[in-house]
């Protein structure tokens, strides 16, 4: 069954594990050959054994097939940890959805799918994720761990924010930047979704957040998620029609033609700072559009996974 379908028949986000496991095998069907060293197109549960290491948890019956020697790998081995931080601000609810499809998703769906299809991958690859929710608070936070239990949770935790819909819940990303980055303690790999909208405009407390989570070596990626069309193109037909604030409920009533031009220009040099700023701080940054497949978010995994190791 298409994923297409597979959304609709969910209405939403039911079976959201289901999902990102054919968003993974659709991005790794799609690659003719990887140039990521380690990283295993059929997740393989088994790693080759190198001359030295014991022998003791060598897959016999699998040589017996291959006639090449390989290990098993377990639960507590843990190559990577990583944490993904979610924006769940009534902003990253944008378009409003009543149901979705792999061609209709708002913000929130799309980096909800994308988290849940990185999870898959990390969870193949037996390394541990933790994850943080916030809106106008801190909603939710899970250390790193690589348990199926662990990985249930999180799955759940990310198929309810796409189900809550949130009114004029505003956000300050920076204050629960630094509150998250208190509390990873280990090295680990940080994937941040957000749509970049703050209640305070404020760049430089929110780059002074995004620093504090590079401490103790992390590797920081941002995924600054948007719908182009709409946020960056401003397609809208020539009829007047009122602009109201998501988080705050501010409202403006213009033809978009008016001020498409200067729109466009103004949100192209946002986009453009943004990247710079990331530049500065060693930061990755990734624009998502969510019109969009998944490549750019698991590409850059795959990336970061390599140098981070």
């Amino acid at each position: 069954m298409k994923l297409q379908d597979e959304l609709n028949k969910a209405g939403g986000f039911k079976n959201l594990e289901h999902l990102a496991k054919q968003v993974v095998e659709g991005f790794i069907s799609g690659m003719h050959k990887s140039p990521f060293h380690g990283f295993s197109a059929e997740f393989a549960e088994h790693k080759i054994y190198n001359q030295g290491e014991s022998t003791r948890h060598i897959d016999w019956k699998l040589f017996a097939k291959t006639d090449k020697l390989y290990t098993k790998r377990y639960d507590d081995e843990t190559n990577l940890r990583c944490h993904i931080i979610l924006d769940n601000s009534s902003s990253m609810h944008y378009p409003e959805q009543d149901s979705f499809s792999i061609d209709n998703l708002n913000k929130i769906a799309f980096s909800a799918l994308a988290s849940a299809s990185l999870m898959h991958i990390l969870k193949k690859q037996r390394d541990a994720v933790g994850l943080s929710i916030y809106s106008d608070k801190y909603d939710f936070y899970a250390p790193e761990k690589g348990s199926e239990r662990h990985h249930q949770m999180l799955i759940h935790q990310l198929e309810q924010a796409v189900k809550s819909k949130p009114v004029n819940k505003q956000t300050e990303t920076y204050a629960y930047l630094h509150e998250i980055a208190e509390k990873i303690h280990r090295r680990s790999l940080i994937f941040v979704f957000t749509d970049m909208f703050q209640t305070t405009a404020d760049e430089i407390k929110l780059f002074e957040a995004l620093r504090h989570l590079k401490h103790n070596k992390h590797e920081v990626v941002l995924f600054h998620v948007y719908d182009k069309a709409k946020e960056m193109n401003f397609n809208f037909n020539n009829k007047p029609k009122r602009f109201i604030d998501i988080e705050t409920g501010d409202f403006v009533n213009l033809y978009a033609n008016q001020v498409k031009e200067n729109y466009e220009k103004s949100v192209l040099d946002y986009f453009e700072e943004l990247k710079m700023k990331c530049l500065q701080y060693k930061i990755k940054y990734v624009a998502a559009d969510i019109n969009q497949a998944f490549d750019a978010v698991l590409t850059s995994y795959m990336v970061e996974r390599e140098k981070f190791i």
